[in-house]
């Protein structure tokens, strides 16, 4: 029986996964650690998937299954990286995805080497999502359940990464994984809720975790300019990095309507605002790019584009110019953010993905 290291969250995407593979895999369990839960950036209220309290859930329930189980620390890499990223981002005038660098370097960069210092021969996760193997490449088709689909976050996966993983609730929606679990007697887990924050920002508010992070950052980066988009002085910022593209709360600004943040210079230290119109592009550059389905783009391609998670796929022309892309969409898009991953599919096939730069 092959060996499989299962990261087990305490939630019930991953641990109905270990029930779905236990018959079939001699199983070993893994909780991260990736942040401390009890720091000032997290005295917020305890919500995130990595808290002591869902780290002990799930040792609890691997041990109710005879699973071996481990707890790895990641936090001095977890820094290292993902949070790293996140603070360098937005200092630059970007707004950062954690989830797509954390997969990457967390959740299959440490975690393979972690299968291979126990001798796994795969790992496994709960998320919703689909591995294909064709014309000898590995790429990710979504989920079954497209409303839970997970391939957005997960399109930074090398060809490696996806040879040794195992994706159980790919071919099943949400509400079948509940009935599983419920048929199975774990009913607090079908009562559970998920958390859809970020999981080192329990309270949803990265202006605070910046602080935190950069306790300077206030006197670093300072007040500038807001202008609208002919240059006309409207007000003042409290800190670009404090700003999203597509923002309209929280401006401070009056102008008689509803006004969207369009632009952030941080080199200028100016953030301006415009009509919602202003926010749309018909086109954009995508680099740090990563193919699945296909090795390159050998020619012009007819694509879907999603630009965030909860966004619907635009039709679009992708052109490769080296390594970048150059996307056309069919109807313009709203808030393309630099800093943010354009993911393309080829029908629920994803082909490629990247950061968008502009």
């Amino acid at each position: 029986m092959k060996k499989l290291l299962l990261a087990m969250s305490g939630g019930i995407d991953s641990s109905v996964s270990a029930l779905m593979l236990l018959d079939k895999y001699e199983i070993v369990g893994a909780t991260f650690r990736t942040y401390d839960s009890m720091k000032e950036s997290c005295i917020a209220r305890e919500k995130g998937c990595c808290t002591i309290e869902s780290i002990m859930e799930a040792k609890r329930f691997a041990l109710s299954l005879g699973i071996d189980h481990h707890i790895v620390d990641f936090r001095e890499r977890f820094a290292e990286t993902v949070i790293s990223n996140f603070v360098s981002e937005y200092l630059h005038g970007r707004t950062p995805n954690p989830c797509v660098v954390c997969n990457r370097e967390i959740k299959w960069g440490i975690m393979l080497q972690k299968a291979d210092e126990l001798g796994c021969d795969y790992i496994a996760t709960g998320h919703y999502a689909r591995i294909m193997h064709e014309n000898g490449r590995y790429f990710l088709r979504k989920g079954v359940d497209l409303s839970k689909d997970q391939t957005y976050f997960l399109w930074r996966l090398s060809q490696e990464n996806l040879a040794r993983t195992i994706f159980p609730l790919g071919e099943y929606t949400k509400d079948q994984i509940r009935a599983i679990a419920d048929e199975k007697g774990f009913k607090a887990l079908v009562k559970k809720r998920e958390s859809q924050e970020i999981c080192f920002v329990p309270d949803d508010d990265y202006r605070n975790f910046l602080r935190t992070q950069v306790p300077d950052i206030d006197e670093k980066i300072g007040e500038g300019d807001i202008l609208s988009t002919d240059g006309k002085v409207l007000g003042r910022h409290k800190g670009f990095p404090f700003y999203t593209i597509g923002q309209r709360k929280g401006l401070n600004v009056a102008v008689g309507h509803p006004v969207f943040v369009t632009e952030i210079n941080p080199e200028k230290n100016t953030v301006t605002l415009g009509e919602r119109e202003d926010l749309m592009r018909s086109e954009i550059v995508v680099s740090d790019l990563n193919f699945m389905k296909y090795e390159n783009l050998y020619s012009p391609m007819r694509l879907e584009c999603k630009i965030r998670y909860n966004s619907r796929g635009v039709e679009c022309e992708a052109v490769q110019e080296g390594d970048r892309l150059h996307i056309k969409f069919a109807q313009p898009v709203s808030a393309a953010t630099p800093g943010q991953s354009a993911v393309l599919y080829e029908g629920d096939d994803v082909v490629v993905g990247g950061v968008i730069e502009g």
